[in-house]
Parts: structure tokens; sequence; C-alpha cells
């Protein structure tokens, strides 16, 4: 469903796994970078009701996880900590093309989805691979709900492209650069790296 062009090797998660203090710290904040993307949309298209309405859903949903991640924390007697840099996520920023206000909107739902898509992945692998059955059985339901994210940002983009916008080939075009993307990835325990 994801259709990405590489997918993690299943030996990052022995990586996770080996700090899970630090996995879960990243994971946190990439629930509040979540949240806050998705209402830095909602800033950008308030005239769009129907998907502005699914984006306060997303942001309510994408807080809750940055909860429930953070009482897991807690509950082990760890502390969040302080903000990772996503390496990632500034690699994939970078891909969006310039153009006019339409244009950009739709580029930062591609973009949204592309993060998405890759989380999702990411939480698969944790949820098939690691010991650990408490966060195995967490990730696995993340991963539904990072599926629906993803499914949920691509057809925003289908539905806010102008006429000549061919979001199906930019598509395509964000799955190769991504892949060659992630290849710098997937050495270390953060969701994204």
């Amino acid at each position: 469903m994801l259709r990405l062009k590489l997918p993690t090797d299943p030996r990052w998660a022995n990586i996770a796994e080996g700090n899970l203090e630090e996995i879960l710290t990243d994971h946190a904040w990439c629930e509040l970078k979540a949240t806050s993307n998705a209402i830095m949309l909602i800033n950008m298209l308030p005239e769009f009701t129907e998907i502005t309405t699914e984006l306060t859903s997303i942001a309510k949903e994408e807080m809750d996880h940055f909860e429930q991640v953070h009482e897991i924390i807690k509950a082990r007697g760890w502390v969040l900590g302080r903000e990772r840099k996503d390496s990632y996520v500034n690699d994939l920023f970078k891909f969006m093309k310039p153009g006019n206000r339409k244009h950009l909107i739709v580029e930062r739902m591609l973009f949204a989805a592309m993060i998405e898509a890759r989380s999702c992945e990411r939480f698969k692998v944790l949820s098939d691979n690691i010991k650990d059955q408490e966060l195995a059985d967490f990730y696995r339901e993340l991963m539904i709900s990072e599926a629906s994210h993803y499914t949920s940002f691509l057809n925003f983009a289908h539905e806010l492209a102008e006429e000549g916008y061919d979001v199906k080939k930019r598509w395509e075009e964000w799955l190769e650069f991504e892949a060659k993307v992630i290849q710098s990835y997937g050495k270390s325990e953060t969701i994204h790296g």
C-alpha cells in the first residue's frame, strides 16, 4: 500500500531496541512535529472546511500519540529529553517545488504523506522485530493510524491540485527521491534515522 521503493532493513529494529529511551524520545518529538504540521496546514487553507475538519482530527490524534509515547517514557522512569533534529525530514523538505499558493499546499500534502508513509513502515518494522511486547503492540496500533494519515494527505493533494498538476506523476517523483534519501538512514535509534 505504501509503495516505498526501499524498505527498511529489519536489523534497524535491533539498533532502535538497543536504546529504547532514545527512540521513544525521538518518536515523541516526531508526533509533536506532526501535530504542528497539521495545524500549519489548517492555517494555509481555512476555506476548505472538510479538509480543515479532517486536519483537526489528525492534529488531535498526533497529539494523543505524543501523550501516549510520553506516558510510556514516564512509566519506564525516563524523561522526554530535548528535541532531536530530523535530518531525513529536512532532506525531504528541500524536494518541495515552489509555485503558487495552491501548488505549495499540494507539495506540502505530498511532503506530509511521504513522512507518514515512512513512519508507518518504520512502526511496522518495530512491531514485527522488537522483543519488548508492550512496545511491539503499541507500534502495531500506531502503524494503522499512520497509514490512515498517509492516505488522507494523498487524498488532500488530489483534491486540491489545480488542472495540469499531475499528482500521480509528482508522487512517483517523491517516491524515487525518498528512496535515494533513505539510503543514508537506518543506522541510528531514531524513527527516521
